[in-house]
């Protein structure tokens, strides 16, 4: 791996010093399944973080993720604010994970009506779409501005990556912006580089696995993890033979659901260990060569993804980042670095980036660093496709 350890140049240190003197205090919300992962933030300085957890048998109640769930979870994130003392009228904005709106561009957008409306109709459910609304409707009621940033829809794509080679069928761009985005930041920060300079494969490696090809500050082509395309996972089937899938479909042994649920969630290592924890395969792997062939094939196909993103940035590739839980497996890790190595030098950063990310896109907005963008959807879409609308 490399040492990305590298200081900027003192005059950036001494702006940056300037700059950070004025104190924005910023409130991140980043719903999850079960949780919503609440923090406050003072500029880039985390003060603290917060998890509230949603019973699962209260959540069963709720049949939608987003109309449904969202007075019960703002409900519990303002009292988890009281309990904590956390005034929010004291607060220069509020910035919230992004969820399955119509495709943009990536950066920071402040929320607006438009973009509250599109969150509250998403064309795909996920706890996402909940983060926009409340930090919305909070933001409002104490009259400050509301962000999101790298929304889970970001979709950057170049037009010739779109194509699926079924008419009125588009490929679309389901994977860890956010995340993403925020390695690269940092690489391009530890290197003293400009983001805009830079062509990067970049491996986000989680329950899914997204790889995308960035050039110039864009991810021109990506999996669509959410999904199941792509290197199978811990929990996700991968790009599996249409015939295998289309049988199964057609068996008669599984309904809809079933079929979904073999493919994702209960695909990838689950399917072949019953679990999704690395870390036990990875033990086990140690006196079973069939989990070590497992996790190598795992390994293998991330590192032939890695190949393809090699050939969209045309050779040209600067880095590759590992990121995401995953990035901690050294196993994994070794057998990329081995397969895939060969075409750039492989950085490290373990784990996920997702709220000093969104805060970090927040306080550039508030600093003026950069300006916030206005909610436009991509328009580049097939016509036909059902999420142009």
């Amino acid at each position: 791996m490399k040492n990305t350890k590298k200081s900027g140049s003192a005059a950036r240190k001494k702006h940056n010093s300037l700059r950070d003197h004025m104190l924005y205090n910023i409130l991140v919300i980043n719903p999850g399944s079960t949780s919503t992962k609440i923090a406050l933030f003072q500029n880039n300085y985390c003060i603290k973080t917060l998890t509230v957890s949603h019973d699962p048998e209260d959540l069963k109640q709720f049949s939608d993720v987003t109309l449904d769930q969202l007075e019960y979870r703002k409900k519990a994130i303002l009292e988890t604010l009281e309990k904590e003392d956390i005034d929010i009228h004291t607060l220069d904005a509020v910035v919230g994970r992004g969820g399955y709106m119509k495709p943009v561009e990536s950066g920071t957008y402040l929320i607006d009506e438009r973009m509250v409306e599109d969150l509250k109709h998403p064309w795909s459910e996920h706890a996402s779409n909940l983060g926009g609304v409340i930090a919305k409707e909070i933001a409002d009621s104490v009259g400050i501005p509301a962000y999101t940033v790298d929304p889970v829809c970001v979709d950057e794509m170049v037009p010739v990556a779109k194509i699926t080679g079924v008419k009125g069928f588009s490929r679309h761009a389901k994977w860890h912006p956010l995340n993403q985005k925020a390695v690269i930041r940092r690489l391009a920060k530890d290197l003293d580089l400009d983001i805009n300079d830079l062509s990067v494969i970049v491996v986000h490696m989680g329950g899914g696995i997204s790889i995308g090809a960035h050039r110039n500050g864009k991810c021109i082509d990506v999996n669509n993890c959410i999904d199941g395309q792509g290197a199978f996972s811990p929990n996700r089937a991968g790009t599996m033979n249409f015939g295998d899938v289309i049988d199964m479909c057609f068996s008669g042994k599984y309904t809809k659901s079933e079929v979904i649920k073999h493919c994702i969630g209960q695909g990838g290592l689950v399917s072949y260990f019953g679990t999704d924890d690395v870390r036990v395969i990875e033990e086990r792997a140690q006196t079973d060569e069939f989990a070590a062939l497992v996790l190598e094939a795992m390994a293998y196909q991330i590192s032939k993804s890695v190949g393809e993103n090699a050939i969209a940035l045309k050779g040209q590739v600067d880095a590759i980042i590992l990121t995401g839980g995953l990035a901690r497996s050294k196993f994994l890790v070794e057998k990329i670095e081995e397969y895939a190595g060969f075409l750039a030098p492989v950085y490290l950063y373990p784990g996920e980036y997702e709220m000093i990310a969104l805060a970090k896109g927040a306080y550039r907005a508030l600093s003026g660093q950069e300006p916030a963008k206005t909610y436009d959807p991509a328009p580049f879409l097939a016509p036909d496709d059902p999420i142009h609308g």
